[in-house]
């Protein structure tokens, strides 16, 4: 891999991209990086990156607690895309500490903070230790108050090791929900049944539920918090600024 040019140039160059040229720029510049995947847009990265044809890694954060549905929905994607799907936990004994001194719905009385950086900051953190670059989903519409100004490529601090930098590719940046969907239908990508159910973000069991009509996708999840906090923590470097 040769150097990047600067971050912020190179986001002003790939921002008038098509998500498919973006994720061809990140796979060719990248030989160690992975695809961060769990829900629909997930999925279409990972359609869009086979068809490039270059090696890809995925992996996919299972935090113990999610729904039937999801992890069916992981098994159907390694068949379909005849892929590796490094299925990441979180340390067992953190959960055991956790679960015996709150129990196990905690998150309902304080906040979801601490369960999520047990189930999934920690494992995830872990994972981008082994990798030069991550791809990810994240959509500026999906959450006005912490993803609106997601740009197409950023230096991931949050997550990078010591003395190093972390790449991470959003390509689905400045797609709407409707053209994720619009590539899914057009495309016969296979998507979480969840879906059919008027789930629209998909999280923890205990911490998702359906939206209704006129709500944003992102009010299906810690429903009983504030709404500029939702976030979980994997994507903490839209925060910490």
């Amino acid at each position: 891999m040769s150097a990047l040019p600067n971050i912020v140039d190179l986001d002003t160059q790939l921002a008038t991209q098509s998500p498919q040229e973006i994720i061809r720029y990140a796979v060719e510049s990248f030989d160690n990086i992975a695809i961060s995947f769990s829900g629909a847009e997930d999925v279409v990265l990972i359609d869009m990156a086979a068809k490039i044809g270059k090696r890809f890694q995925v992996f996919s954060l299972d935090t113990g607690r999610l729904h039937a549905e999801t992890y069916q929905f992981i098994e159907t994607i390694r068949k379909h895309y005849s892929i590796d799907i490094d299925v990441v936990m979180p340390e067992a004994s953190k959960v055991e500490q956790l679960v015996k001194a709150k129990g196990l719905f905690s998150f309902y009385e304080d906040d979801h903070k601490e369960c999520c950086g047990i189930r999934k900051i920690a494992p995830l953190r872990k994972q981008l230790l082994t990798v030069d670059a991550w791809i990810t989903g994240q959509r500026r519409d999906q959450s006005p108050g912490t993803r609106a100004d997601v740009p197409v490529i950023q230096d991931d601090k949050a997550f990078a090791r010591p003395n190093e930098s972390l790449t991470k590719f959003n390509p689905l940046a400045n797609w709407t929900s409707k053209q994720v969907w619009d590539y899914i239908r057009e495309n016969n990508v296979p998507y979480n049944a969840l879906h059919d159910q008027g789930f629209v973000s998909i999280g923890c069991e205990p911490c998702t539920r359906p939206t209704g009509p006129g709500q944003h996708e992102r009010e299906g999840r810690w429903w009983w918090e504030e709404a500029t906090k939702k976030e979980c923590g994997l994507h903490a470097v839209n925060i910490a600024k």
